[in-house]
Order: C-alpha cells, then structure tokens, then sequence
C-alpha cells in the first residue's frame, strides 16, 4: 500500500445510501401498525434517529405523540403503541408493565415493539415470563450503520466494549459481521481483508460465512472500498488512555461529542442558552481545524477572522447592484461562518479555562517530566478578543500542556516514581475518580503492572478516598488487564507447561488461552521498541508542519493501532511483524477474496473497524497518513470513545 509522493488519495463512496435504507426500513415497519399510533423510544436511540429521521418525517407516517422509554410511566391514551428500543431486558420489562396494567385495568390496545438493530433470544424469554408473548408483536430495525460524517461510521453500541471485553458476551458479534456484509454488498467486494484480536477474528469467520450464503451479489462488480481492517480495542489501550490534544479529541473529551453533535453551552455561546452544533466536514471552520494539534488551532482561527473581516469590509465601495448581488450571494455564508467561528472560538477558550483550571502544570510533570515550555502563540490572545474573552491567568501553561501533553515520562518510563507521587497526591485531594483510574491504568500498561507495594497502596488511598463500593471496578480492570500488578513472568508458564503434558493437543491449545487471558501482560516496552512508537527528535518537534502521526500527542508518541496499520498495509502482510504480533496476544490474520487490479483507485481505499471503540486522535492520525500515502480511511466504530468514557464503562459503583 505504499505509495511514491504524494498522490492524491481517491474519494470517498457516498454513505448518504445508508441513512436512506434505514429511514426506509423504518417507515414500512411503522405503516404496519396503520392508523395514528404513539411511539416510545429509547433514550439511546433518540439522537441516532434524529439524523436518520426527524419528527416531521414520523408525523407524516401517522405517529401522533412521541414519548421516552423511562423509569416512570407514560399515560398515552392512543389505542396503538409502538416501541422502538435496543435490546434489552429492562426494555422488554418496561413495555411489559404497561400491557399488564392495561390488561388489569381491562383496556385493549395494540402493542407493537421494533427492536434495533436486531432482536436477541432473551427478549423473548422475558415477553414469556411477563405473559405477554401473545399480546404483543415485534419486528427488527437492522439500523446498523449512521454515518456521523463523510468518513465515519458508527454503529452507536458503547456498550459492545464492556459487553465483549469485560463480561465475554458475544452477542454483538454477529451485529458486526451482518454490518460488514451490508457494507460488501453495496460498496464491495472488498479485495483484501486484514485483523488483529480474538473478536476481530470472529467477526470475520462469521462475515465470510454471510458472504458464502449471499454469494454471486457483488460479482463482477468494481468495488469502491478494496481492503478492510479489523482492530480490536484490546490491541491497544495505551492509545485510548492519553490526554487528546487534536481539536476535535479536545472538544470529545471536554463537551463530550454525541452521535456527531456538541452542546455548546452558555460559557462558549456567551449568552443565557445552549447550542447544538453538528460537527462534521460540512463545517467550514471545524473541518480545517478538526485534525489540527491545538496550539496550532488559534493561529487559523486568527487569520480566519481576519479574512471574514475583510469580505465584509468589501461592502463600503459597493454600488446598488453590487450590494445587491453580495447580499443575495455571499451575506448568508458569511454570517454562518461568523457564527461558527464564533462557536469553536468559544470552545477553544472554555477548553483553556478549564484545563488551566485541573493545574495541569502539575498533570504535565506527572505525564512527561519537562517543566519548561514555549510561551504561547501569538495569535493566542487576538483570537480571545473576538469574543471579548477574558484570557486565562496562566496561558503560557496550558500552551506547554498543549505543546507536550503525551504522558511522555510514562510512555518512555522516566520519572516513574515522580509520577507516582502526583498520582497519589491526585487520589487524596479527590480530584477526579476518573482521571486518577486514568492514570494507574496508564502507569500499570506501560510499567507492564504495578509493583505490588504500589499496588497495594494506591488501591487502599483509591478506597478511602472514592469509596469501598469501587472494589468491583478494581476488579474489573484487574480482569482486563488495565490495571495489575506484577508478577514473576515464569511462574504461570511453568504451571501451564505442567497441565498441558498431561491433555490432548486440542485441549492444551485452550488451556493455553486460559493462562494467556489469566496472565495478561500489556508488553508495550517491548512493542514500543520494534515499532519505534516513541520518536527521536532532535530539538523541538514542530507540530504546524509534523512529519508522522505522533503529531496527534505532541510529538512524543506514535498510536499503536494507527502503527500496525501502517505497517501492515505498507508490507501487505504480517511478514516481519511476527515478534510484534506475539508481544500482542497473536490472533492476526489475512485473507483474500478478490484479485487486485492495479488500475483501480478502490485499492488505496481502506475501511478501518474497531471493535471496542475508536478515538478522534486515531482518526486524525490515519487521516495524517492517508495524505501522505494517498490512501482513503474510512473508519467504522463500535461507538467513539475516550479515555473517560472507556473507564465509565469499568466503573462499578453497587454496594
């Protein structure tokens, strides 16, 4: 997949299809239930409809009132309901009780529930058990694939990162694999397909067989996706643990990005309301910034106001008919792009406030040991000043935060025992819960575990300082690997050589991933080393023009995943990747279904999938090395995730 220069990469299919299937799909599902009906839907699923269908388009398909799936009842007085849920059983439950009532209260109505993206086994266990299984009727929503913006697909299941990783439900496999084939159908067949991880390598057999039973769809047909990637989250933890400093990480981890929009509330709009923002390539200012590294975001912004600036000045030595035409013409994307430069203007000063806020001075000795720092940039305060902002107290240190936030001491383990002490400091002053699992987490996966005297201690302040309740999330991430304590390497090795003399091949193969999953390591001293992911630089890394994707941590640190990418598609195989892949837990493989063609432009097209959630700091990097390769990412994610939203998930707080 290497490519001589910079070519230009191809470009991308037009996913626009997908959300017309699924508004479609929709809509005959809703007509089978004819007449004026209510429509109860999940509080997950609320945003996702939004972009696929909105409330005008269900008011012409007779649905009269709309309600959400809660806690308390809702009184509809509509003689048909429908529920559109994910599957889940307290879904299942929550409908039965209001068909149980009615039936006590003797009231007949129609039930109708739409299960996304699929229905599951359980469902109709419960539908039996509250007596109900004849009352109501149900259909699937294969709603599997929203695409959040040109290049990114997401199938909106957060929970497929605890539900497979943590409690090893496989139920979502097949969602995945059926997603795929949708994809292969209508924009495949993909030539070449790639994976790393357990989960990966599930998905793919069970999608080779959907490919089997549906063969001769795509044949013959020129494909505009060639190759496909499958990643599981558990491949890298590293990555998702650090601090994002790309704009649109910065704006995930502060706003908290939901199904492709942001509540901009009153600190970033300065006035009295919140503002919903689509973010997405149709923003002309978000688009030019969203992959930049945010010390260099001011000084676009800067120049973007300037230019503004400019075309509205234009106006003054205008005739009639040329104020005529420029009203008509120009006025209306002028003030939309005065609005939106407003907004991330906004958003980068209350980004600036509240890190400076989290002394992150201190977050930076913890997170790579170097105190002194560039003073910020200079298009820093004219930026502010557009909207009047007060600039932070301490500017210059959230540019040094900016310039270097990568746990770099970590990643490259100086000044160990430093950050140990800062973490403990974190844990007893009751900063964040969250940031100091972030923390340990990070500390124990590059450290390969904790000594178990730090173990000890730091889980005994975590404790008392959070709560005994978090036991079970240490437990968790214990089980994960996310957080452990080290052992002496052979002893595990010797007890499974042991057991597996005295069984059959077959059975030692299984044993052996038993132990594997018992005594899992995160290696990545040893990865970091074979995949150069901590750049040499000599002097300052300039992370206007960067020269690899480390730009998306400042320089310090290439992401893993985005690194086997690379090198995977640069040798077309795991040739010379072996020592990697062992360090990684194995479960690599390839497989061909089409021959290439040279001549066509699909081949530098890739579809990334992570299974477990993908960052935006991996997506801007695969970005970064699709211009410079003329390679097309596409990325398709289990759900976006974070640092914050990944422990959230681990975090147990039942008594």
């Amino acid at each position: 997949m290497a490519s001589p220069g910079h070519r230009d990469a191809p470009e991308l299919p037009d996913f626009s299809l997908l959300k017309r299937l699924a508004r479609d799909q929709l809509v005959y599902l809703l007509e089978q239930l004819p007449g004026k009906k209510d429509l109860f839907i999940e509080a997950d699923l609320m945003s996702p409809l939004d972009r696929i269908a909105n409330v005008s388009i269900l008011k012409q398909h007779e649905v009269d009132k709309l309600y959400k799936v809660e806690s308390k009842p809702a009184h509809s007085t509509s003689d048909q309901l429908c529920f559109l849920v994910r599957p889940r059983i307290k879904n299942v439950k929550y409908v039965a009780g209001i068909v149980n009532a009615d039936k006590a209260a003797g009231r007949a109505r129609k039930y109708k529930i739409i299960f996304s993206p699929q229905k599951f086994y359980t469902c109709e266990m419960v539908l039996e058990e509250e007596g109900i299984y004849g009352d109501v009727t149900w259909d699937e929503w294969s709603f599997y694939l929203l695409p959040l913006d040109d290049d990114i697909i997401s199938m909106e299941l957060p929970e497929f990162f605890r539900d497979y990783f943590l409690e090893g439900d496989q139920r979502w496999i097949s969602t995945v694999a059926q997603a795929l084939q949708l994809l292969n159908s209508l924009f495949g067949p993909f030539m070449k397909t790639y994976g790393i991880g357990r989960c990966a390598k599930m998905v793919h057999e069970l999608w080779c067989k959907l490919v089997e039973e549906s063969e001769g769809e795509s044949v013959g047909r020129k494909p505009e996706i060639g190759h496909l990637f499958l990643v599981d989250r558990d491949v890298d933890y590293v990555t998702a643990l650090c601090s994002q400093v790309v704009y649109e990480g910065l704006v995930d981890d502060t706003f908290r990005i939901k199904c492709g929009s942001v509540d901009f509330g009153p600190d970033v709009t300065s006035s009295d309301r919140s503002i919903k923002v689509l973010l997405n390539a149709q923003d002309k200012v978000f688009s030019k910034i969203r992959n930049e590294h945010f010390s260099s975001v001011f000084g676009f912004l800067s120049e973007k106001a300037r230019n503004l600036q400019a075309q509205y000045d234009r106006r003054r030595g205008m005739d009639i008919k040329q104020m005529k035409t420029f009203v008509s013409q120009e006025l209306k994307g002028l003030k939309q792009e005065h609005r939106l430069l407003s907004l991330h203007i906004g958003a980068c000063e209350s980004i600036m406030k509240k890190k400076t806020k989290q002394d992150f001075q201190e977050l930076l000795k913890a997170e790579h040991g170097k105190r002194n720092g560039p003073r910020p940039p200079s298009c820093l305060q004219p930026c502010l000043a557009l909207q009047n902002a007060q600039v932070p107290s301490s500017p210059w240190q959230l540019s040094l935060f900016l310039k270097k936030t990568c746990s770099a001491s970590l990643l490259e383990g100086f000044n160990v025992r430093e950050s140990l002490g800062f973490i403990e400091e974190h844990i007893d002053r009751q900063v964040s819960p969250i940031e100091s699992l972030r923390m340990l987490c990070l500390m124990s996966m590059t450290e390969n575990g904790l000594a178990p005297k730090d173990y000890r201690s730091l889980k005994t302040q975590y404790l008392q300082s959070y709560g005994p309740e978090h036991l079970l999330t240490f437990h968790n991430l214990k089980h994960l690997g996310l957080l452990t304590e080290q052992v002496p390497g052979e002893t595990l090795t010797a007890v499974e050589s042991k057991v597996s003399k005295l069984v059959t091949d077959r059975a030692a193969g299984k044993i052996s991933d038993a132990f594997s999953s018992l005594a899992r390591k995160s290696n990545f001293r040893g990865i970091s080393k074979k995949l150069g992911l901590i750049p040499r630089v000599d002097g300052e890394y300039d992370l206007k023009v960067p020269r690899d994707m480390a730009y998306v941590f400042s320089g310090a640190y290439v992401p893993l995943s985005c690194k086997i990418i690379e090198q995977v598609l640069e040798r077309r195989s795991w040739l010379g990747l072996e020592e990697v892949v062992r360090l990684l837990g194995g479960n690599e493989f390839t497989a061909a279904a089409v021959e290439e063609n040279p001549a066509w432009d699909s081949q530098r097209v890739v579809l990334v999938v992570f299974l477990g959630g993908c960052t935006f700091s991996e997506i801007s990097a695969l970005r970064f090395l699709g211009k410079e390769r003329g390679i097309t990412f596409i990325f398709l994610t289990t759900a976006i995730t974070n640092s914050a939203r990944l422990l959230e998930s681990m975090v147990e707080t039942r008594a």
